[in-house]
């Protein structure tokens, strides 16, 4: 015997209780999802809460982490983004912020955009200097921003 769904009509107008919500109902839902996602994007991250310490050290993680993967993409043909995406997890579990925060809250350009195009000219400045990847490989570039991305990283673990 196949299944069936039988409608009964409850007259004068009144829905069925299975109906779809009300327009109140959707609204209602729409302005709670609403403040709900911009509650976590209208917080800067509380001053009060980080010492000179704190912010020194998310200012020298990102960094790193952003030259060893720039490093990476122009040198090695690898653009994964893998350090910025690793320091992105341990900002979020470990300061409840992300690499983008810091980009717009405690770098001096204010605003993300411009402190990642700082930093990329800065570092194919010295990419240049070295005399290019070539240059780099035989100055052991890799190993140094890999130490002082690891280093980062191990300071932002220690914390507490």
């Amino acid at each position: 015997m196949p299944f069936t769904l039988e409608v009964r009509s409850t007259g004068g107008g009144t829905q069925p209780p299975w109906h779809a919500p009300t327009r109140a109902a959707w609204l209602a839902i729409a302005l709670a999802s609403l403040l709900g996602c911009l509650a976590p994007a209208a917080l800067a991250i509380e001053d009060e809460f980080l010492t000179d310490e704190d912010r020194a050290l998310l200012i020298t993680a990102v960094e790193a982490a952003f030259e060893l993967d720039l490093y990476n993409a122009r040198c090695r043909n690898d653009r994964s983004g893998r350090r910025t995406e690793n320091l992105n997890k341990e900002l979020a579990s470990r300061f409840r912020m992300t690499v983008l925060d810091v980009l717009d809250d405690l770098f001096p350009e204010g605003y993300y955009r411009a402190a990642r195009e700082r930093m990329r000219d800065d570092f194919l400045t010295r990419l240049r200097d070295m005399g290019g990847c070539a240059g780099a490989k035989e100055a052991g570039l890799r190993d140094e921003l890999g130490a002082r991305y690891e280093a980062a990283m191990a300071q932002i673990a220690a914390r507490p």
